[in-house]
Order: structure tokens, then C-alpha cells, then sequence
């Protein structure tokens, strides 16, 4: 049962145990990017990002959040423009996200949808997004509902995130929040707490190994058969 006669055995490599298993040396806490998708006053998905930001910290991680404020639509304007570069440059820094976005006509918003659209699969020879960690969370106006956390999770493996199994989805989130934007206590902020925690974990376990859990089979053939048509064209 081991006769693989299409496999190319050039680019097969057996699984690495030292290489997935060893200690990481990493100097830094983990890296974590989060987004919110409203740009009202009193954003109830940036109080959420507030609190989730509160938590990774207690967890021991350095983040940062995104401000959407002034991103341009998707090509309405150039990669160069500082608020895109902005987003860029905090993507790349991030070894893990959290995307918490309202849920609206039972989608995300454009605003959330937009800052997704301007992270590129790849930048140059880097791809920004693919082997971190991410985190889906939802904040509702009415019933609780999972269709924006579905998206994101649909969006988080089209740009190759690990994307965790925990989410949080808050129903009636205009009652979660106290008068001084703090989040009440309650089991939905528990489950914050949970998604939080394990998010960490996971970029615990994978950040510093996560180019090896991505690395392919197909894409190391495609390199090698690419490198074969840049010699083979320079001979001529």
C-alpha cells in the first residue's frame, strides 16, 4: 500500500519530527493583531477587541489594534496609501489575530470586509497571513447568531490562518456593556475569556514553526519545476 508512482520524490519529504516537535527560542511574547468592524461611536466589536485586548494581555501577549478609520475601499486607492500600509505593516508584525466584527443583514460589514480584502495572500516572497493564528469573534444587535463568525472563519482559511476551534458569538450586545464601556460579567464573557486563552495556546504551539506546518508538497514541486524553466530558458 505504499506505491505512489505519481508522487515526484525530488520534492516528498518525510514529516520532520525534530523540526515540528523542538523547543522554540523566541524572545518576544506572542504578537497578536486585532480588528474590529464599526466605525460608530460606540462600537460594540471595538469594545469587544478592547476587552479581548485586556485578556491577551493578563495571558501574557503584546497587542495591537487596528483603527479602520480612513481605509480606503479595495482599489480605490493605492497599495502605497499609508492607511494600508498601516494595516500591512501590523500584519506582518502579528504572529496571531482576532477579527470581531457586528453582524449586519446577517453578514460582516464592509468595514470589516474591507480590511480582510486589503491583506494580500502574498507580499513579494512573504506571505503575511499564512500559518498564524486567528480568532473569530461576533458581536449582535438582536438574537444570538453565527453567520459572521462563519464567514470569518470561511475568509480565515482562504488566506491560510490557523484559524482556532473556539469562537464567541455575544447576543443583545448593547446589554453587555456597562456606562463605562466595560463589559459586564456574564457567560458570554467567559466565553471571550475562552477564546482568548485558547488563542494564545495555539500561537504558543505554532508561532516559530508555523512556515514548517504550511510547507507543501505541491508548491515544493511547482518551485522546483520553475527552477527547472529559468535554466532551462537561460541555456538558450
Amino acid at each position: 500500500m505504499t506505491d505512489t508512482p505519481n508522487i515526484d520524490d525530488n520534492h516528498f519529504r518525510p514529516i520532520d519530527k525534530d523540526r515540528l516537535l523542538s523547543e522554540q527560542d523566541l524572545d518576544h511574547p506572542p504578537r497578536i493583531l486585532l480588528l474590529y468592524g464599526s466605525l460608530r461611536e460606540r462600537a460594540f466589536s471595538r469594545l469587544m477587541t478592547e476587552e479581548a485586548a485586556r485578556v491577551l494581555n493578563r495571558f501574557g501577549a503584546e497587542t495591537k489594534t487596528f483603527n479602520p478609520s480612513g481605509l480606503p475601499l479595495p482599489d480605490d486607492a493605492e497599495a502605497d496609501h499609508p492607511k494600508v500600509q498601516e494595516l500591512r505593516d501590523l500584519v506582518t508584525w502579528s504572529e496571531g489575530m482576532v477579527w470581531c466584527s457586528p453582524e449586519r443583514h446577517g453578514a460582516m460589514t464592509g468595514i470589516m470586509k474591507t480590511q480582510i480584502d486589503w491583506i494580500p495572500l502574498s507580499l513579494g516572497a512573504v506571505r503575511p497571513t499564512q500559518g498564524k493564528t486567528l480568532a473569530v469573534m461576533q458581536v449582535n444587535g438582536g438574537s444570538q447568531s453565527f453567520n459572521t463568525v462563519n464567514q470569518l472563519r470561511i475568509l480565515g482559511r482562504w488566506m491560510r490562518l490557523l484559524t482556532i476551534p473556539n469562537q464567541s458569538s455575544t447576543p443583545k450586545a448593547f446589554q453587555q456593556f456597562d456606562d463605562n464601556d466595560r463589559m459586564k460579567p456574564s457567560p458570554n464573557y467567559d466565553r471571550m475569556v475562552d477564546v482568548m486563552e485558547e488563542l494564545v495556546k495555539f500561537t504558543l504551539l505554532t508561532r516559530g514553526r508555523s512556515d514548517y506546518l504550511v510547507e507543501r508538497y505541491s508548491e515544493r514541486k511547482e518551485t522546483g519545476a520553475a527552477l527547472i524553466q529559468r535554466v532551462n530558458q537561460t541555456a538558450m
